[in-house]
């Protein structure tokens, strides 16, 4: 038994199958379904390994319009505004940047209306100075996790 980039490879099964068996994690990896516990557990204790959750398909569910907003605001109000956008269910990534903006948010809609009244009511706020929005015409790529490089 090796156990060289064994949590590497782990993590990279994982990402293939999130829902694979502590047995067939070990079958594939050729240890024991105890070595596979203990390092998934020593992944997840760590922080590593944050979850398990399902890939959703929101243009299936009629999130249709996928909009980037970029926003530039008051200095002293960065980490309130990105806190509040955090909170916001439809969006689904919220950064603190460099360059010409402060924060970039991604958010899921239904349609135009329902992307307008939320950009609107997020707008009203007196510590954005300014934004740009974006819609996304086709996302080429979306969600994706990439596999660890094995050393």
């Amino acid at each position: 038994m090796t156990y060289e980039n064994l949590d590497r490879k782990l993590v990279n099964q994982l990402l293939g199958d999130g829902r694979a068996s502590l047995r067939s994690l070990a079958e594939e990896l050729d240890v024991s379904v105890t070595t596979v516990s203990n390092h998934l557990s020593d992944l997840e204790g760590g922080g590593i390994i944050e979850g398990y959750t399902p890939t959703i398909d929101y243009d299936a569910l009629g999130y249709d319009i996928t909009a980037i907003l970029q926003l530039k605001v008051e200095g002293d109000a960065l980490v309130d505004v990105t806190e509040r956008l955090t909170e916001h269910r439809q969006m689904v990534s919220v950064y603190e940047t460099t360059g010409d903006h402060d924060i970039i948010a991604i958010g899921k809609f239904h349609d135009t209306d329902d992307m307008n009244n939320t950009i609107k009511s997020l707008l009203g706020d007196p510590e954005i100075k300014q934004s740009n929005t974006s819609v996304v015409l086709n996302p080429a790529k979306e969600h994706e996790q990439f596999e660890l490089e094995l050393e």
